[in-house]
């Protein structure tokens, strides 16, 4: 298989317009041999740091990639990275992978780097050493010069959910979060809820700012004033949720229904209510933001924005293994509809 892989790319593709440039012209300039460049191209690890960026910095110079992958061939791995594994959402986003992989014989490597620098280079490190064809980020960050990297290996980037701005080249899926955000509010407020409180997500997730936001809008267009000191914080997980509810039950005058910004945190919040002896939704209506599949088995089982995970991960996995064949994507950036999903956590408040 090695050999078939470096095989596959010891052949480069310039820029449109310019000069091509060869392995064998690279090895020249770098003062080094053909296998060598061939070994730093398929990101083998038995290459000295040094030269390794003398000849990297070379490639990037003269607009070396990698050779596509010919029309109708299969990418061999994929590397599917998340910031924690620690969540059912992220299995959601898994098992749409697996499902694409699985079609299309491609193997997938499941990573966390956890938000560490370390973490990040260290799985830097072992994809170059397996020759990864393609990389999914989910709701992660990582370093310009880890992107850079990529770049230079050829490898291409399909993000999830991207935290802050992602990279310019890196084509983008996720959902439609202020849409999702505006109907769970719109709900509430059609049921005659004017106090709503609302748990949020981790702020520097655009994906968590788009749902804020889409909570705001929906108050504003009904009248409805924005009380800040309805809005607490949370990190998408159970205790967040827990914690999160507690503080707006505290509060002199409570909100009568509780829009959590995840379902973790919105079951978090049922068992804040439950241990104060509140009834679900007889005394506080709840929603959540998700639809895992837990939640239709919660008790009650939970009103909740139904983002498509699954089908997040199958389409970022259809767009990276395209762009492992040179196909680039219809749009950069695709957001798949959300869908309220009512079920009986939700009703009228019983006070105003």
């Amino acid at each position: 298989m090695a050999g078939k892989r470096a095989q596959r790319d010891t052949g480069t593709r310039s820029p449109v317009g310019a000069v091509k440039v060869t392995i064998s012209e690279i090895a020249r300039e770098a003062g080094v041999s053909v296998p060598t460049v061939s070994r730093v191209v398929n990101g083998r690890s038995d290459v000295s740091p040094a030269t390794r960026a003398r000849i990297e910095d070379l490639l990037h110079r003269h607009g070396y990639r990698r050779r596509p992958v010919a029309p109708g061939a299969r990418a061999a791995l994929l590397d599917l990275v998340f910031n924690d594994l620690d969540s059912p959402w992220a299995v959601e986003i898994i098992r749409g992978v697996e499902e694409v992989a699985h079609e299309q014989g491609v193997g997938t490597v499941v990573s966390a780097i956890h938000g560490r620098a370390g973490a990040a280079r260290q799985w830097m490190t072992n994809l170059r050493a397996r020759a990864s064809d393609g990389v999914i980020l989910v709701t992660s960050a990582l370093e310009p010069g880890l992107h850079d990297e990529l770049r230079r290996l050829g490898v291409p980037l399909v993000v999830i959910d991207p935290a802050g701005s992602p990279a310019t080249d890196a084509p983008t899926v996720g959902a439609t979060n202020w849409a999702g955000g505006m109907a769970a509010t719109e709900h509430l407020l059609g049921l005659g809820h004017r106090r709503i409180g609302f748990i949020e997500g981790p702020p520097r997730l655009l994906c968590s700012r788009a749902r804020l936001d889409g909570y705001r809008a929906a108050l504003d267009a009904a009248g409805a004033p924005v009380d800040g000191e309805l809005i607490v914080p949370g990190d998408f997980y159970h205790e967040s949720g827990f914690t999160g509810a507690n503080r707006l039950l505290d509060l002199d005058v409570p909100p009568t229904a509780i829009f959590a910004a995840s379902d973790q945190m919105a079951l978090g919040a049922i068992e804040a209510l439950r241990r104060r002896g509140l009834r679900v939704p007889e005394d506080v209506s709840v929603v959540g933001f998700d639809d895992l599949p837990e939640v239709c088995w919660s008790s009650p089982p939970l009103t909740t924005v139904r983002q498509p995970l699954a089908d997040m991960g199958k389409l970022a996995a259809r767009a990276v293994l395209d762009l492992a064949r040179s196909v680039e994507p219809a749009s950069p950036r695709v957001e798949l509809a959300t869908e309220l999903v009512i079920r009986a956590s939700t009703a009228q408040p019983r006070r105003a």
